[in-house]
């Protein structure tokens, strides 16, 4: 089932980037930047998308906390709680980048904003195979992972800045890394609450729906835009991790075989 499980993860990184490559070259459109509630309150522009951003740092510190050594979040392994640390701590300083982009938004700022988002996916793309093929091979791949996302905004906006806009190696990532948690709930799991990842997964999908439908969203009685509830729904989905995570157990025959594990690590070591 490993074997199966690497040749699934790897073929559909090949699906991801062969479709990428095929696809015409997609430039960010202006208009983007141009959200629909402009409304300032307390001094703040935009206070609404801005505001919004407030339960990602809640998010990030209650996760990062919950993921000490003596937290509520239990491993099997000690190591897997490096992709979730990166997951957390990519919540938080998304809190900060977005606010900042939105504050004045532009290509230059949305980069800030990007960039801690990129940690969360590719956090979660590494923490699929530490927990579905091999924990060493997780953590050993998620520096290049977090390189991967990393460079995938850097191209982006360095085609923007060349008058030739690409986001389709910025969008590719975050294909993957959805396509990798669904795909994850048809590998053996070791743990509890599996279906909690694709709830996860449905606040993002949600999100992005409400990303699209802004304008749409404000214009239905001007208390709240899509884009800020774009915000609220991919918060609801990292809440979801962090609930998984406190409240999932070892599955049957898990807890012993690693117990197993140790003993002859420390016994071969």
């Amino acid at each position: 089932m490993r074997r199966t499980g690497l040749w699934l993860f790897a073929g559909l990184a090949g699906i991801v980037i062969v479709a990428a490559v095929l696809s015409p070259r997609v430039a960010q459109p202006l208009s983007y930047h141009k959200f629909a509630d402009t409304r300032c309150w307390l001094g703040i522009a935009n206070f609404g998308d801005v505001a919004s951003n407030i339960p990602f740092a809640i998010l990030g510190i209650c996760g990062m906390v919950a993921l000490r050594k003596n937290g509520s979040v239990a491993f099997l392994d000690a190591r897997e709680r490096w992709p979730y640390l990166i997951i957390f701590a990519g919540f938080l300083l998304t809190a900060f980048g977005s606010s900042y982009y939105h504050l004045q938004p532009g290509n230059a700022r949305l980069v800030w904003d990007r960039l801690p988002m990129t940690l969360v996916f590719m956090g979660l793309v590494s923490a699929m195979i530490t927990e579905r093929l091999s924990i060493s091979m997780g953590v050993r791949l998620l520096p290049l992972l977090l390189l991967v996302g990393a460079v995938s905004v850097a191209q982006w906006y360095s085609s923007e800045i060349h008058g030739a806009g690409d986001l389709r190696f910025y969008a590719a990532v975050q294909v993957y890394a959805l396509a990798m948690v669904m795909l994850s709930a048809f590998l053996p799991p070791r743990y509890t609450r599996n279906s909690d990842l694709a709830i996860a997964a449905g606040f993002y999908v949600f999100a992005k729906i409400c990303e699209t439908a802004d304008r749409q969203i404000f214009a239905a009685g001007h208390f709240v835009s899509g884009h800020t509830l774009k915000h609220l729904a991919a918060a609801l989905g990292g809440w979801w991790i962090l609930r998984m995570l406190e409240k999932r157990t070892a599955m049957p025959g898990k807890l012993a075989m690693e117990s197993k594990l140790n003993v002859q690590r420390i016994l071969t070591s």
